[in-house]
């Protein structure tokens, strides 16, 4: 039976989780529904909401002078537009059938049913904590909210020395290992992977290795951490593997994350593969009616290669939170899927990817032709030219395009977009070659590096 939560007549939306896609759903449906139709509660654990989780490595380098840059909206300018935000409550319980949630206030231990109309689940991912000797010790740091950023800024501040361990060099261990140098810190990189960056092709991260380096970063790749070792006062003192120990002062832990989905598992909410919520075009939850869910703590559909993925990313969580306000405020929107689109920095060298890998063709069972080409971000007679790598995969006999991965200095990061709106209208390699791409000497060649690699592309499928 629906429970009603508001009062005369008045329909409740509850919220879990007050960042990007929950405020964002809670946001939109109150651009459509009145206060006077509809209240909205929003539950959040920690002390902040609509922020930028993506800005923490540029906070903790300098880059961004201070915490507050990172809010978008604050609690108190949520409130002020009719949203009741609870902050440091943190639901500890669905109750599908009687449409209610149990929410617990963090500092007090006080707990309360709130009933709801409708429901959004936006709890995000949680950090990977390898369970390791050592790994809870003061001192190991993962990066996820502001507050670990904080804690992070106050460790660095107390270290005894100036040695830092990233484990891991995704794209959170990439931009952790730069924040550090520019802090004074001595920094290794452990990274079980052959070469940093998995999200990119091993031919491709080498590259990014190269620019670590080039910045005094220490890389240590194909290798697992075992134990993190502490002192005498319990602070971390080292990061083990099986046959070497590297000294430090602070570790951050940038393994990636999963999907925050316990709550969602013991309600009996369905999850994907990957442990993310499954729903469906319009972000409801599959099999619910009242129940929506966004941002981190879902799977989405891959448009390239047909399945499903986790791609925990702050473009998407927004999306999905205007797709779900629209929908809860009597709207209609949907969420089709993704191509894979991220890009990032390693001091000025810039890296991007959209569509597939090698391995994701070959797990989706597609046959793919791959070129590489080197090529320039301006005119090379221009001044300031910088040179630029482009690997594009292309289906076999098609000549579909199906991913392509940038490395290079200025410029080249951004123009992933053009394969992005490619990969999206399902383009093949020998039709991009007759896009109509911007050109003068200062913003690229006169072929510029996508048409190059699309014309390389096709010429190696017409040869066959």
């Amino acid at each position: 039976m629906s429970m009603s939560g508001g009062r005369g007549g008045k329909r409740r939306l509850v919220v879990i989780g007050g960042d990007a896609a929950g405020m964002s759903a809670a946001s939109q449906a109150r651009r459509l529904r009145g206060t006077d139709e509809l209240e909205i509660v929003a539950f959040e654990r920690g002390h902040f909401t609509s922020y930028s989780a993506c800005g923490i490595p540029y906070w903790v380098g300098g880059d961004v002078s201070e915490r507050g840059r990172l809010i978008a909206r604050t609690p108190e300018e949520h409130r002020a537009r009719g949203i009741d935000v609870r902050l440091r409550t943190e639901v500890t319980e669905i109750d599908v059938a009687g449409q209610r949630v149990r929410a617990r206030d963090v500092d007090s231990g006080a707990e309360s049913w709130t009933s709801y109309d409708r429901l959004v689940i936006a709890t995000g991912a949680r950090p990977v904590r390898p369970d390791l000797p050592g790994v809870d010790a003061p001192g190991v740091h993962g990066v996820q909210t502001l507050d670990d950023g904080q804690a992070l800024l106050d460790s660095l501040a107390h270290a005894r020395g100036r040695r830092a361990v990233v484990v891991g060099a995704g794209y959170i261990g990439v931009e952790m290992a730069e924040a550090l140098i520019h802090r004074g810190f001595e920094v290794t990189v452990v990274n079980r992977g052959e070469e940093p960056m998995a999200t990119l092709d091993p031919d491709m991260g080498r590259l990014v290795r190269r620019a670590m380096e080039g910045l005094g970063i220490t890389m240590v790749n194909g290798t697992e951490v075992t134990k993190l070792p502490t002192g005498p006062d319990g602070r971390v003192r080292a990061v083990g593997t099986d046959d070497a120990e590297y000294p430090a002062d602070v570790v951050v832990l940038g393994i990636g994350v999963r999907p925050e989905t316990s709550l969602a598992e013991a309600a009996g909410l369905p999850l994907g593969s990957h442990g993310g919520l499954v729903t469906d075009e319009a972000m409801r939850v599959a099999g619910h009616e009242d129940i929506w869910a966004g941002g981190d703590c879902v799977e989405v559909l891959n448009l390239v290669s047909g399945q499903r993925q986790y791609v925990p990313l702050g473009t998407h969580a927004n999306k999905h939170g205007q797709v779900i306000g629209a929908n809860v405020g009597g709207g209609y929107a949907t969420f089709p899927g993704v191509v894979g689109t991220a890009v990032s920095k390693v001091c000025d060298l810039e890296i991007a990817r959209t569509g597939l890998r090698e391995k994701d063709a070959l797990r989706a069972g597609l046959r793919f032709e791959t070129v590489t080409i080197e090529s320039t971000s301006r005119a090379g007679y221009y001044p300031g030219a910088t040179p630029m790598t482009v690997k594009m995969l292309t289906e076999h006999r098609t000549g579909r395009l199906l991913g392509v991965q940038i490395v290079g200095r200025e410029g080249a990061a951004k123009r992933v977009d053009i394969a992005a709106v490619a990969l999206t209208a399902r383009m093949t390699a020998e039709q991009m070659t007759a896009l109509d791409l911007g050109y003068a000497p200062p913003f690229s060649p006169v072929w510029d590096p996508i048409l190059v690699a699309a014309r390389r592309a096709t010429s190696k499928h017409s040869s066959r």
